[in-house]
């Protein structure tokens, strides 16, 4: 009996474990995570976000390529919800930035979690667990003509 009641422990373990360490990669929208309630309300409209080879102004002065590596909660969340607060997050990281540099937009913003490069124009990848969340994002900080 004593040895079945190991076992049945044992396995419990394994696989919490195993549900615990759960790093599940998603593409969600960008146009979603951007019309949020949360982002409309935190989001500076004075500093625009291009996605990919998205479309822009002429770059009057490029200052530098940054990252942004967000993670969040994620307990008692959906994936997709989880993933746009970590979106969310590194586009107020992004914001923060270009706004101390003088600059008004982050250009040729992709994908890096787990520094896997992925570049669209209307996706952006993420990763989840039980318990965290979190993106990856690259792009140049820029001052683009009015």
């Amino acid at each position: 009996m004593r040895i079945w009641s190991v076992l049945l422990g044992f396995t419990c373990l394994f696989i919490a474990g195993n549900a615990l360490a759960r790093d599940t990669k998603h593409m969600f929208s960008i146009e979603e995570a951007l019309t949020t309630s949360a982002a409309v309300e935190k989001l500076d409209k004075s500093v625009k976000f291009y996605f990919g080879k998205q479309p822009n102004a002429k770059v009057e002065q490029k200052f530098e390529e940054v990252q942004s590596n967000k993670k969040t909660n994620a307990f008692l969340k959906s994936d997709k919800e989880a993933c746009e607060w970590a979106f969310l997050s590194a586009m107020l990281s992004f914001q923060e930035t270009a706004l101390a540099r003088g600059a008004n937009a982050v250009v040729n913003i992709y994908s890096y979690y787990k520094k896997h490069k992925v570049s669209s124009l209307d996706q952006y990848e993420c990763g989840a667990g039980a318990v965290m969340a979190g993106v990856t994002f690259r792009g140049t900080i820029v001052k683009l003509a009015k």
